[in-house]
């Protein structure tokens, strides 16, 4: 069956491909991690674990670039074999030879949201989790003034969060119905009990009544909060690494305490249209595969490759950063990349036609 050979050509191609990028970023991390190798107990077998988790996230990134150059390649070596040709004149049409692409395409789709959805966020987490837990960081060290959110009519600044995610040295400012502050609790750490619970430890709890504030030196105390680790797991992943169905819960909790959502709801989109992005980089591998070989041969349609595949990258890193900074709707600044990728694919699709 045709479509079959297209398939087992162009999986195995990217998948080739897929190899060689995820070898290249394995060696650039492990450089960069070579400046905190003996830090605590940061040793090699760590090093290398961490490296080894973080080849998902990378993977995810870097599918439908490789799905291109897969393509590109594949196509490009069947049409210097004349098979493309032999195929054309044989009545296989450009739409039959891109919904072929495209099929392959949707194979790689259904990975690419496997990788995002089910394995990248979680090696990820385990990738820092193992870091700091060898190098004795803390997640939140980057915060001058800790972690802060807003929880119903609390205000909730958590000084560090360690990498089981216990909080410490957090501080709680309640608010009554009329916005007078009417507690704070200083708690030595927080451990999460299950149910929206956490159990705090060596808490000095300060009750103001009328003109008077009240002290309780309390040893444990229980504290009823929407906070969840999965949602403290922001603090150690940065949206664009999140699942989609914790994009999705954080996005309403920050709905719900009427908080902006932009950036998350961004993240969301370029979730949801990242595996779509993998069939219109592949189909749009075929106008440049079948123009003519004598311009520089596969080497170059590699290197053509490379380059749309990084303009796609930075294309959706600029509008989403601009979509933050001006407002835009979410689906406009994770769409729009894509939007003008499938026109230059259908331009090239007619333009080949044509030829």
């Amino acid at each position: 069956m045709l479509f079959r050979y297209f398939a087992r050509e162009i999986l195995l191609t990217t998948a080739l491909v897929l190899a060689a990028l995820l070898t290249l970023f394995a060696f650039f991390d492990l450089i960069r991690e070579l400046d905190d190798l003996g830090r605590g107990n940061y040793r090699l077998n760590a090093m290398l674990g961490y490296v080894a988790l973080s080849l998902p996230s990378h993977a995810y990134v870097i599918l439908p670039a490789a799905g291109l150059i897969g393509t590109l390649f594949a196509l490009a070596r069947m049409a210097e074999h004349s098979e493309l040709t032999v195929m054309r004149a044989s009545g296989l049409s450009l739409s039959q030879l891109a919904l072929h692409v495209a099929g392959a395409g949707l194979v790689l789709a259904v990975v690419t949201v496997v990788a995002g959805e089910f394995v990248a966020p979680f090696t990820e987490e385990a990738a820092k989790g193992l870091r700091l837990k060898a190098t004795r960081s803390i997640v939140a060290r980057e915060f001058r003034s800790g972690f802060w959110v807003k929880d119903d009519r609390s205000f909730v600044n958590i000084q560090d969060v360690t990498p089981d995610t216990t909080l410490l040295n957090l501080r709680i400012y309640e608010f009554d119905r009329a916005h007078r502050l009417s507690a704070i609790s200083r708690a030595e750490s927080g451990t999460y009990a299950g149910q929206n619970k956490w159990a705090l430890t060596n808490v000095e709890l300060t009750r103001f009544v009328g003109d008077n504030a009240v002290l309780e030196r309390l040893p444990k105390m229980m504290w009823t909060s929407v906070l969840s680790p999965d949602i403290l797991s922001v603090l150690k992943i940065v949206p664009e690494k999140m699942s989609a169905l914790n994009l999705r819960a954080y996005i309403e909790h920050l709905r719900d305490n009427r908080q902006k959502t932009t950036r998350y709801e961004i993240a969301l989109w370029n979730k949801l249209l990242y595996p779509v992005a993998a069939i219109v980089m592949m189909v749009l591998a075929i106008p440049f595969a079948l123009g003519s070989t004598r311009a520089g041969g596969v080497g170059a349609r590699v290197v053509l490759g490379i380059l749309l595949g990084l303009v796609f990258h930075f294309a959706g890193r600029l509008f989403s950063h601009v979509g933050v900074l001006n407002d835009w709707p979410a689906i406009l600044s994770a769409g729009l990349p894509l939007a003008i990728f499938v026109a230059v694919a259908g331009g090239g699709l007619l333009r080949a036609e044509k030829r």
